[in-house]
């Protein structure tokens, strides 16, 4: 192997990709921007010919939140609204993989709720042996069951693939004691413990995320997928973003 392309060599043979909802769309948008769908699928091709299998756990929130129906006269119980949650990712994974699949990469998408006409059901086993195939698999519909987030999801899917590192894709630079984006003096924090992220509340992933996480010694990176490039850096291990360990 010559130096160069050791260089290039990813550092994380296996990742899990955390994105939201809100990266397929417009910032202040809602519903999908097939611009943006498409930078992120060009970023994750580049991350899969560096050699790391790429899973990518897909938000909602762009097309429905469960939480715009805990309004007191809504006649929709709340289980009903998470399940109705999980479907809107599992319309922004088929976005995504068509999108992939235009620029010549090979996927899967994986429901954690049987729709066999669109989807392939979520077997773990089958989910790796895809990674191992070179296959982008992306994963839908959370872990099926409701009250769960798809945070919790990606990282549970990361423990279960036995990923290197989750990866969880922002809007922001990483993990910030404020918002960055209300207080422009809010501090950067480039590495973090998770007991750190625990007491002091930092809204990184939700609490059972990252209790998962800590529980199991599954690191996290948080960073900034809108910077061109970053999810290769990511994968290389280039220092960015904060990594919580």
């Amino acid at each position: 192997m010559t130096a160069a392309a050791a260089e290039t060599n990813p550092i994380y043979r296996r990742v899990v990709l955390k994105l939201s909802g809100e990266s397929l769309s417009r910032a202040g948008e809602h519903g999908i921007n097939m611009e943006e769908v498409a930078d992120i699928s060009r970023q994750i091709k580049l991350a899969v010919e560096q050699g790391c299998q790429v899973a990518v756990v897909c938000g909602g929130g762009n097309i429905l939140r469960g939480a715009q129906f805990k309004e007191k006269n809504v006649a929709i119980h709340e289980a009903t609204a998470h399940y109705m949650g999980m479907l809107a990712t599992v319309i922004n994974a088929l976005a995504l993989q068509d999108a992939l699949e235009c620029i010549g990469c090979q996927t899967r998408v994986m429901s954690a709720i049987r729709m066999d006409g669109v989807a392939e059901p979520y077997i773990r086993r089958r989910a790796s042996r895809h990674l191992e195939k070179g296959r982008i698999v992306i994963l839908a519909a959370g872990t099926g069951s409701p009250y769960v987030t798809t945070d919790t999801a990606a990282a549970q899917r990361a423990m279960e693939l036995e990923a290197d590192i989750l990866l969880k894709a922002t809007r922001v630079d990483g993990v910030y004691s404020e918002d960055p984006e209300k207080n422009p003096h809010a501090v950067f924090y480039p590495e973090l413990d998770f007991q750190t992220v625990i007491e002091q509340g930092l809204r990184v992933m939700d609490s059972t995320a990252i209790s998962h996480c800590m529980e199991n010694k599954m690191p996290v990176l948080v960073f900034n997928y809108k910077t061109n490039g970053n999810i290769v850096r990511a994968v290389q291990g280039e220092k960015l973003g904060t990594r919580i360990s």
